[in-house]
């Protein structure tokens, strides 16, 4: 039975070594997955999905104003497609979720997305608050604070390393501009 599923977390948990994991299981056992990821992020190189610890796939390549369910069925029609992947998830738009949960549900296909769930304020994004919402499974992607605990938050670094409390919510960057921490680290970086 086909699923609509939400692997979430904070930056560096390992969403995108998973994400690659899972569908070269699908291609070892000869089944076709289709790999999608938001054209914004063009961090690896555009249609390009890739993991800081060295591997990647190319995927196609998604922005806001996609018909995501028109890009499956497309998909679908031209051969075999055990799974959809959808890498950066949270750059979906509620309407693109609902575009993937009609794939789900009408063309039987399963969808597989990961992404982070909140932003470097502490705020959902739309497509992760989607998720959240809909998905029929749900997994949170593990990762740690400098200090042990479980880190579920993500803090944005100034120009001088200094924690932003503004600003726009999206910001393309890796380990120079984001830094996970716990909650605890989260609110006394920014005196909340």
């Amino acid at each position: 039975m086909a699923k609509l599923h939400f692997h979430y977390s904070t930056m560096n948990a390992g969403k995108s070594t998973i994400l690659l994991q899972a569908a070269h299981n699908y291609c070892e056992l000869g089944m076709e997955p289709y790999l999608l990821t938001a054209r914004i992020d063009g961090r690896a190189g555009t249609g390009r999905i890739a993991s800081r610890i060295g591997i990647g796939a190319e995927a196609d390549t998604f922005d806001l104003s996609d018909d995501l369910y028109a890009r499956i069925d497309t998909r679908l029609r031209a051969g075999p497609c055990a799974c959809v992947f959808v890498d950066e998830a949270q750059f979906l738009t509620r309407a693109q979720v609902w575009q993937l949960a009609r794939a789900v549900d009408d063309r039987s296909v399963p969808v597989m997305c990961y992404g982070l769930r909140v932003d470097f304020r502490g705020e959902l994004f739309e497509g992760s608050a989607a998720l959240l919402a809909w998905a029929d499974e749900m997994r949170e992607v593990r990762t740690i604070c400098h200090c042990g605990r479980k880190a579920t938050m993500v803090r944005r670094r100034g120009p001088h390393g200094h924690p932003l409390r503004v600003g726009a919510q999206v910001q393309i960057g890796g380990n120079e501009t984001y830094v996970s921490v716990c909650r605890r680290h989260f609110r006394e970086a920014l005196a909340r």
